[in-house]
């Protein structure tokens, strides 16, 4: 582990039973969250990303469970074994908010409507920081208004369905970052926003990330976010990593098909309609009737029989990209997609 590590997940598995039927949602799942460096998780919908988020904050529905593996905090004086914990504990209470904070990805099912924004900011600043009812209403205007609202004294009054997207997530920040949590997990905050709302919030996550020394797991889908975003990449498909290193690694130098895949299916700025867009071929199999062996294999150009049957281990690729985070693959062919 290395010094400046926050969360470290190890070897997460995750299973939701419905219907007498067993969905193995996560699948040995292993990454590290890092001090001031931003972890973008990458995959299509249904992958495990929002899964892995609701795992480390112990937010799980009732027919999920952590099957095996760690999730570790290391906090400035304790390590805390996450996965231990009760999910409605008071260590795990005490963890939300103060050390660990979440933006969701629809603010309008994660405010309450019947509070004014302010009254669930403040909510948040007396639960953890003690502070007095007149001192938490100064900090939760002040947040706003670090968060870019405009009239935040006039704002903090007002109910979430009187925001628009943009503010709602920006009061969703705000209340995240009203305790200056340790690490930030932002589950596609920006999916319902525009393009221009969008770079203002990555802009404001950048600026806190630099400010706070946080370190931030964003959860998305667009490889284009990914390139602006990330200092290190996770690239998950079907409840497992299939390659991750740092975003310079697996940018440049994609090893595993699905993520050369991703990449090829992304319009390029300045080529015009003239450019060859590639879509992923084929749909995500059927979570309770999965491929026997590699799980892209049924959609992979590049599959071999022994893929059709065994899924294969984690591999390490050796690329000089000035930094100590390894490029690892899970791919029988990585070797060949190197020279392609």
């Amino acid at each position: 582990m290395k010094q400046d590590t926050i969360v470290e997940v190890k070897d997460l598995c995750v299973n939701f039973y419905t219907n007498q039927r067993c969905n193995r949602a996560l699948r040995n799942v292993s990454f590290s969250i890092r001090k001031a460096r931003t972890l973008c998780i990458v995959g299509e919908s249904g992958c495990g990303k929002s899964v892995t988020a609701n795992s480390i904050m112990q937010l799980l529905p009732d027919l999920g469970r952590i099957e095996s593996g760690t999730i570790t905090y290391h906090g400035e004086d304790e390590t805390v074994h996450i996965e231990k914990l009760p999910r409605n504990g008071r260590k795990m209470r005490s963890l939300r908010g103060e050390h660990i904070a979440m933006i969701f990805q629809d603010p309008m099912t994660a405010l309450n409507p019947v509070f004014s924004v302010g009254y669930q900011i403040e909510e948040m600043i007396r639960e953890h920081l003690e502070l007095s009812r007149a001192r938490s209403s100064e900090h939760a205007v002040k947040l706003l208004r670090d968060m870019g609202v405009p009239l935040p004294e006039q704002r903090v009054k007002e109910f979430p369905h009187q925001y628009s997207g943009g503010m709602r997530q920006r009061a969703m920040i705000a209340m995240a970052m009203a305790c200056a949590p340790k690490v930030l997990i932002a589950d596609e905050p920006t999916t319902a926003l525009d393009v221009t709302i969008q770079a203002q919030i990555f802009e404001l996550m950048l600026a806190l990330k630099e400010e706070k020394q946080m370190a931030i797991l964003l959860i998305t889908h667009d490889m284009g976010v990914v390139a602006e975003m990330a200092d290190d990449v996770a690239v998950m498909y079907m409840g497992n990593i299939v390659e991750s290193g740092t975003a310079e690694q697996v940018m440049s130098s994609p090893s595993h098909p699905y993520t050369r895949a991703l990449l090829d299916s992304i319009p390029v700025l300045g080529r015009g309609k003239a450019q060859n867009l590639e879509p992923i071929r084929g749909t995500t199999p059927d979570p309770y009737n999965r491929p026997e062996g590699c799980q892209f294999e049924p959609r992979c150009d590049y599959a071999t029989e022994i893929c059709r049957h065994q899924m294969p281990p984690e591999e390490f690729v050796d690329t000089s990209a000035g930094d100590d985070t390894p490029h690892m693959v899970r791919c029988f062919n990585c070797k060949e997609l190197t020279h392609v």
